[in-house]
């Protein structure tokens, strides 16, 4: 089983690369790094914590309080605009965010992060 988990995955690889290139390959992990730090930015300026130094796809963040993060991450996923998911970060209650698609535009992050805002408002007013 674990084999053909390896061979499925190498050949995913190998039809990624062969169809995009080198440097489409550079292109498509430069847009998703691009995005996360766009994200963080914007969440960072609009009072969210950044937790982690964002070198890939991947955002950490929280708000004041863990209880607040929870209810920030319960009111996000069910209000459709983006997904993202609960983690921990140095014993401390993070959610994590990872931009893994191609097609996420600069418009994406700033719509996903106003809809962080509006949760966090959200969680306040129900706290």
């Amino acid at each position: 089983m674990h084999m053909t988990i390896w061979r499925l995955s190498t050949n995913g690889l190998y039809i990624l690369l062969k169809f995009f290139g080198r440097y489409g390959i550079e292109c498509l992990i430069n847009n998703l790094c691009e995005k996360a730090q766009q994200f963080a930015r914007q969440l960072k300026e609009n009072g969210f914590i950044v937790s982690n130094d964002v070198v890939f796809n991947h955002v950490l963040i929280s708000c004041d309080n863990e209880e607040l993060t929870c209810a920030v991450l319960g009111n996000i996923q069910s209000n459709g605009i983006c997904w993202c998911g609960g983690s921990s970060w140095n014993n401390k209650t993070v959610i994590r965010i990872s931009v893994c698609s191609w097609a996420t535009t600069a418009k994406d992050v700033t719509l996903s992060v106003e809809a962080f805002v509006e949760a966090r408002t959200q969680a306040l007013a129900e706290l």
